[in-house]
């Protein structure tokens, strides 16, 4: 029990859920959008493997950023399976290479009509997040190019991936809202930096807390937690987004509103962020990624 524990460990299961749920987000939103496509469970298989292929990505990468920040999770994270010991540096790139070939392989069989959208859209993601962790790129060193390559597989193309499992990819509307979901992530994946500035400052990551400071990190991120949510708005008004205009007025305002007491939070007294572990403002965005995957996807069906 305790070996799989340790793999467990290595994967993150708690950061297994949103891009899951995000992946079937976008497909059950992609149903509901114009034109509508009668629910049957034959939609809704594509969307359930999509779902675990997008989990199964997440867990490569989690691992794959763990053995490349092993002395900086030294510091921030030293109760993790590799800087505990508990699994060496060669069973954790076993484990990344078999997630990494599971993920192309479901992504491969995410094919409505023979499309291969999908694959293709998951092949970019890959690509961003050995980007983010491997050098020379190693783009979590190199300050916002961070947080873009945390923003584009996370955000964009996990939305669009999820489209692409009912309909085709080609148009506006799942990039548009892929866009929000990227814009959002763009600040708000820094809510995770603020607590690991130690550790990071030793392993050369020049994130925006270290570059400018917690105070005004969190002002530079501040915008990402309600422009994206009024781009909701703009959206259903253009009508860009063909889901109902109501339901999708009142999510995004909802979510300003959301993103408005965040930014209250983080604000008020932004020195915290550094020195509080596990500060509410990175709680909130989890829950407003999950709040808006949901919203995003009972709009569209409604």
């Amino acid at each position: 029990m305790a070996y799989w524990r340790n793999y467990s460990d290595l994967a993150r299961p708690f950061t297994l859920v949103a891009p899951a749920l995000g992946f079937f987000s976008g497909a059950v939103t992609a149903i509901g959008a114009v034109p509508r496509d009668p629910w049957s469970l034959t939609l809704l298989e594509p969307a359930l493997t999509g779902a675990v292929m997008a989990a199964v990505f997440n867990a490569g990468s989690n691992a794959l950023n763990q053995i490349y920040d092993l002395e900086i999770d030294r510091i921030n994270k030293p109760k993790r399976p590799l800087t505990s010991g508990r699994l060496t540096i060669r069973q954790a790139w076993w484990f990344t290479a078999i997630a990494y070939a599971l993920t192309l392989l479901l992504a491969w069989m995410v094919a409505p009509g023979g499309r291969h959208e999908c694959f293709w859209i998951v092949a970019v993601a890959v690509i961003a997040t050995v980007a983010y962790s491997v050098p020379p790129l190693r783009t979590k060193q190199r300050g916002m190019w961070a947080n873009i390559t945390i923003a584009i597989p996370r955000g964009v193309l996990l939305k669009v991936a999820g489209w692409s499992a009912v309909k085709t990819a080609v148009g506006a509307e799942p990039w548009f809202i892929g866009a929000i979901f990227g814009l959002f992530l763009l600040g708000a994946s820094t809510t995770k930096d603020f607590a690991d500035m130690a550790g990071d400052a030793r392993g050369g990551c020049r994130t925006l807390p270290i570059i400018y400071g917690a105070r005004k990190a969190a002002w530079l991120i501040s915008p990402s937690f309600v422009l994206p949510f009024l781009m909701i708005n703009v959206g259903a008004w253009l009508g860009v987004l063909t889901g109902p205009p109501v339901l999708l007025h009142a999510l995004g305002g909802g979510m300003a509103v959301y993103g408005l007491y965040v930014c209250y939070l983080m604000l008020r007294r932004p020195e915290e962020l550094a020195t509080d572990e596990n500060h509410v403002s990175w709680a909130h965005m989890y829950r407003m990624m999950f709040a808006l995957q949901i919203g995003f996807a009972v709009a569209y069906v409604l």
